[in-house]
């Protein structure tokens, strides 16, 4: 059955960055709730760094984030942030997805087993309930985080690069667990850097340059305009670069403010 949908969330003029100096500026939009958003843009945009504010990791600069208060959030940052190196197995790993159910002392019961068996059985997992994580490979090892994020029932996800480096096959099933989410009437926000993944899978883009260049159906959002500007608006994140100060309105602003509900 469908959850309640998630409701609206506003950026309101957000400012994020690192030591006072912005990667994303001035950011207003409304992401309306029970979306399914791909975030693009190019190397250097801001992505992750708004990414990482909207699940309350970066505390804005000025502006704010509304709507996700009360909500059960869920994060999945990119691959190479996580360590694979701790000695736990896939039905371990897994079973941490329950952690808001379960605490640090209730043991697993039945019906817990058996929600673990089933998200495995979503992403494809089912035997390797007992091989340590280590020893997966690329594309095994994030069906497993997947797997983790289905039992934690989150009501806005976000994800970070979920689909870089690993094989078609697990892509394609991560995708459509992806799409599941939305259909339950979550909140689902995901960086990516494939275009053709975003036009097939996703109804929405917001096309990032450190400010909002465009947000709307991905074959609007990712024109050859809005790629071109793209490109051309993304400045290198500088440590020695001055805070920004909002510029003055002008038409190309007024027109990437646009907004789809």
């Amino acid at each position: 059955m469908p959850t309640s949908p998630v409701a609206t969330i506003t950026l309101r003029d957000l400012t994020v960055g690192y030591d006072r100096h912005p990667a994303v500026h001035h950011l207003s939009i409304d992401i309306s709730g029970s979306s399914l958003v791909a975030i693009a843009g190019p190397n250097g945009a801001g992505k992750s760094t708004l990414i990482k504010s909207i699940a309350g990791l970066l505390a804005p600069m000025s502006g704010s984030i509304e709507g996700t208060q009360g909500l059960r959030l869920a994060y999945l940052p990119q691959v190479h942030e996580i360590d694979r190196s701790f000695p736990i197995t896939v039905f371990d790993a897994v079973s941490l997805g329950l952690w808001h159910e379960l605490g640090a002392f209730r043991g697993l019961l039945p019906r817990h087993r058996e929600q673990i068996a089933a998200a495995l059985s979503t992403v494809g997992l089912q035997g390797y309930e007992r091989r340590a994580i280590a020893t997966l490979s690329g594309g095994q090892f994030q069906r497993a985080l997947f797997a983790r994020m289905i039992l934690q029932d989150a009501d806005l996800l976000l994800l970070d690069e979920p689909f870089s480096s690993i094989d078609t096959a697990s892509a394609e099933i991560l995708l459509h667990v992806t799409q599941g989410w939305q259909r339950k009437g979550k909140t689902v926000l995901v960086v990516l850097h494939d275009h053709a993944q975003i036009k097939a899978y996703f109804p929405f883009c917001l096309l990032l340059a450190r400010e909002l260049i465009a947000y709307g159906p991905p074959m609007e959002a990712l024109s050859s305009e809005n790629l071109q500007r793209a490109q051309s608006s993304r400045l290198a994140f500088d440590e020695e670069a001055s805070l920004c100060h909002r510029p003055a309105d002008t038409q190309a602003a007024s027109d990437a403010q646009r907004v789809f509900s």
